[in-house]
């Protein structure tokens, strides 16, 4: 099948601004979501999940990474010290399982979460799941359009460009409901 389209995609050298668009967008959002906390968000996001249950350390990174949508996944290298500061503190007790250490909550732990006035990190407005869900959203829906520019008609071309003239003003559209 001919394609009209120049070899390297529909939008030729205009690919690589698409691209520059994509990132501009992943790091407006990274800035305001964060892939970092702030000073103490760990330690109320660990005092947090052990409320619920004991954990493992890589339990806890995972749960923090699940319940923030993915915009912050801290390291074990930021994990394990604060674990330990809270057993130190007296916050948390470790039990050993399997070849792991499981961290649970001391009667202490549990009083200093149930008097925190503090909502988990992914809590917080800017953490929302809906929130970190917003750029991955847009990156995904980019590379797709970027996959149809590379390999698509030009019939799949113009079909995708008019979803995407659609998608726009329905996010508008949005922001204009009450």
């Amino acid at each position: 099948m001919h394609n009209s389209f120049p070899a390297n995609g529909f939008m030729g050298n205009n690919l690589d601004g698409m691209w520059q668009a994509v990132e501009e967008f992943r790091s407006r959002f990274e800035k305001r979501a964060g892939t970092r906390a702030g000073r103490g968000e760990l330690r109320t996001a660990i005092l947090a999940l052990l409320a619920e249950r004991p954990m493992h350390g890589y339990q806890i990174i995972r749960e923090i990474e699940e319940r923030s949508g993915g915009s912050w996944k801290p390291s074990a290298g930021s994990v394990y010290p604060t674990l330990q500061l809270l057993a130190d503190e007296g916050f948390v007790s470790t039990e050993e399982s399997n070849g792991r250490k499981i961290y649970s909550l001391t009667e202490a732990g549990r009083e200093d979460v149930a008097s925190a006035e503090t909502a988990a990190p992914w809590e917080s407005a800017g953490n929302t799941p809906g929130f970190a869900a917003l750029p991955k959203a847009g990156v995904e829906l980019a590379q797709a359009a970027a996959q149809v520019g590379r390999t698509g008609t030009p019939k799949q071309v113009h079909e995708a460009v008019t979803v995407l003239e659609e998608a726009r003003r329905r996010l508008y559209s949005i922001l204009a409901q009450d």
